[in-house]
Formats: C-alpha cells, structure tokens, sequence
C-alpha cells in the first residue's frame, strides 16, 4: 500500500514563496508518475504539475513560470517549488501517486493547506 506524506504548507504573503515536499512510502517510488493538485473553496480540484519517473514535468498554465517541480528519487520524494506566490493560488495541495501501468491516480496525500494573503 502507498502512503504520501504532504509537508510545507502554510500562510504566506503575496509575492512569498514555499516549498511542498511529498514523500512515498510502501512500493517502488521510481515506478510512479508524482502529481500535485490543488483545491480552491467552491471549485473543483485542478491537476498543477506532473512528474514522470524521469523527470519529465507538466505545468499547468495557471502556474507555469512560477512553480517548478522536481523529484529525487533516492529519498522517494517530490517538491513542488511555489514562487511569487498570488492570492488564487491559495488552495489545499495535495501529492498523487499514478502507477506507470495504469491512467489514473490511485494514491493521495492528506494535503496540505497554502494560504496566500494580498
């Protein structure tokens, strides 16, 4: 069984920037494509970035230029680097997990709260 543990959330100042890290546990970390979503109050939740087992990464229009994403997979982790940080991005973030064999992701993380102030 898969476990994701979220950390790095918090309250923040517009223009500030976080880091979230994810870290897998209970298989193989380097047969899973890593995702951060996020959900905002009132709207649906929104796939943010992707990250293949070889680091090939998808961002999301909403954030390209300003959030990176990386991996390492010795430690079976993922970052999600957050900078000039907007009050829309303000939203729950949670770290999935999508075994490369299937086309959908199986494991989530309890998320962790970002709150972005003007």
């Amino acid at each position: 069984q898969v476990q994701l543990v979220e950390s790095g959330g918090g309250p923040v100042q517009a223009g500030d920037s976080l880091r979230l890290s994810c870290v897998f546990w209970g298989r193989t970390f380097s047969m899973y494509v890593m995702g951060w979503f996020r959900q905002a109050p009132g709207k649906e939740r929104e796939l943010v970035a992707a990250i293949t087992p070889g680091s090939s990464t998808h961002i999301s229009d909403a954030v390209k230029g300003r959030f990176t994403l990386s991996r390492d997979n010795a430690k079976n982790t993922v970052y999600l680097q957050m900078d000039s940080l907007e009050p829309e991005d303000t939203a729950v973030y949670y770290c999935a997990a999508q075994h490369m064999g299937t086309s959908s992701y199986d494991y989530w993380g309890q998320g962790t709260q970002v709150t972005v102030s003007s």
